[in-house]
């Protein structure tokens, strides 16, 4: 529950001039006040709209943040088990070979850099979309803002009206009790008093119709806000008023100011600028890019069928050992001597015993030796490096085609900006027309409710005294009700079209 920004303020009692009134007429006192301050802070806190568009500035954010990162190397580390079964492995032509099952592992570690022209305007790019986007959640709060203040308005002129029927209301209940009165005494007839009665009745529904429209604002003014009316919504009241002042603004300066300070322009135009940095981003795939890479590796391999491990050794001894053989009768038979040290055979320079049929221990202990490996046992490779220029010479017009949208994003941006520019200019003369308008019409609902007044107070004293009807009292009531609810209205009229005129100029206007 969210009722900590509520003011809570319980109220002594209710008005003395609504004591008369009974059913629908009997206000319901207020236990908690809301100002427009708090509305617009919770607002902040809590108008889905607004939220998810204060949520890009976290991306935008990171998205400077990548760009930057892009310049800088990447590293990447890797490593992996690795197992192949038994079998018989084909190398065509009718030769194959039988293997064993084989156990390895291996690890990675490398470092690569590139660098081309769009990495280097990445950083310059992705400001000014951070800035596009920063001047977007400005724009929408400046809309919340008005938002708000108009609901924030129009809930109070619906309390407004809603007064003006509750005293149309005791009016209508004085006017029955005169009739009243009046045919006690055989001064009137029952055609009056009936009368009075269908008046007292349409403002009792009047009134009812009045209560409504007035929740109904409230509730809308919440569902603006982003939150559910903590307590029941007839127990709230609106705190903040109004006052009403001659406008006395430049409509010269309004237009300067719009044009510079109006949130909806400037964040257009910050959007058409980071459009024209992504012009100049496009251009630099026609420029040669540059990647270096470099890195280190091991693994471990390890047979599991150790007889056979040996016998392929052993097959593979005998036959160097025939080679050998060969090789020295040809050297000797040349005359040019064996080439075997002294006291060394072809047996033993392959690893078999003298008779050639087997491996010697030293042999078998050193083959055993060798696949005895662990896993995190790795033969470490070579450092490698390399170092790459490049130059796309033709890639089927995929260059020339990024460049055009590009363009076309900018001019489009440009002439979102124009439009929205005199939609600004039209939007501030117009409002600044409204808000002279609205002001000059206070005045004069003003005057108009205060002869309805006059004409109602004329009405019931003829009324009183036998000479006016009971139709001449009808008429001037509803006069009066319709009098003082064109005033209500003439007033909120001004406030609002102030609201907008601010909206419009982009900053606040009243004093």
């Amino acid at each position: 529950m969210r009722r900590c920004w509520l003011l809570v303020s319980i109220f002594a009692a209710p008005a003395q001039a609504m004591a008369q009134a009974t059913g629908p007429a009997t206000p319901t006192p207020p236990v908690a006040t809301l100002s427009l301050s708090e509305a617009l802070q919770q607002a902040h806190n809590n108008n889905p709209l607004y939220l998810q568009r204060l949520n890009n500035a976290a991306t935008a954010r990171w998205s400077v943040r990548n760009a930057y990162g892009q310049l800088l190397p990447s590293a990447q580390v890797s490593g992996g088990m690795d197992y192949t079964g038994a079998g018989r492995a084909n190398f065509g032509q009718g030769f194959t070979q039988q293997t064993s099952a084989v156990v390895g592992s291996n690890w990675n570690a490398g470092f690569s850099w590139q660098l081309d022209g769009a990495r280097l305007v990445a950083p310059k790019e992705s400001k000014a979309n951070q800035r596009a986007t920063e001047s977007e959640i400005s724009s929408e709060e400046s809309n919340l803002k008005f938002s708000i203040t108009t609901q924030y308005l129009t809930s109070l002129q619906a309390t407004a009206q809603v007064a003006v029927a509750r005293q149309q209301v005791e009016r209508n209940q004085n006017f029955l009790d005169l009739a009243n009165a009046k045919y006690r005494v055989g001064q009137g007839t029952l055609i009056e008093v009936r009368q009075a009665e269908v008046q007292k009745a349409q403002s009792d529904v009047a009134l009812l119709r009045n209560l409504q429209a007035e929740s109904e604002a409230k509730l809308e003014l919440f569902r603006r806000i982003g939150v559910a009316p903590p307590i029941e919504i007839t127990e709230i009241a609106l705190s903040d008023s109004f006052p009403v002042s001659q406008p006395a603004f430049d409509l010269n300066q309004l237009l300067e100011t719009a044009k510079e300070q109006n949130p909806g322009l400037k964040a257009l135009e910050d959007r058409r600028k980071a459009a024209s940095v992504g012009v100049t981003s496009a251009k630099t795939a026609f420029l040669p890019s540059l990647s270096a890479r470099a890195g280190w590796g091991g693994f471990t391999q390890r047979q599991t069928d150790e007889n056979l491990l040996l016998r392929q050794s052993l097959g593979g001894a005998q036959g160097a050992a025939a080679n050998c053989f060969t090789n020295d009768s040809i050297r000797v038979g040349a005359g040019l001597g064996s080439a075997l040290p002294p006291g060394a055979d072809c047996n033993s320079t392959s690893g078999l015993n003298a008779t050639g049929t087997a491996l010697t221990p030293q042999t078998r202990s050193a083959i055993l030796d060798q696949n005895n490996v662990g896993l995190f046992d790795f033969d470490k490779q070579p450092f490698g490096a390399s170092l790459t220029v490049s130059l796309p010479i033709f890639t089927g017009f995929g260059r020339s085609l990024r460049l055009q949208q590009a363009r076309e994003l900018e001019q489009d941006a440009e002439e979102s900006v124009r439009a929205q520019a005199i939609q600004v200019r039209t939007d501030v003369h117009s409002r600044y027309l409204a808000l002279a308008t609205n002001y000059k019409a206070i005045a004069v609902q003003a005057s108009s409710r205060d002869a309805a007044r006059d004409q109602l107070r004329l009405a019931q004293d003829r009324y009183r005294l036998g000479s006016g009807t009971a139709l001449e009292v009808s008429d001037a009531q509803n006069a009066v009700q319709r009098a003082e609810g064109d005033y209500v209205n003439a007033i909120y009229d001004y406030h609002k079209s102030l609201a907008a005129l601010e909206a419009a100029v982009g900053r606040p206007l009243r004093q």
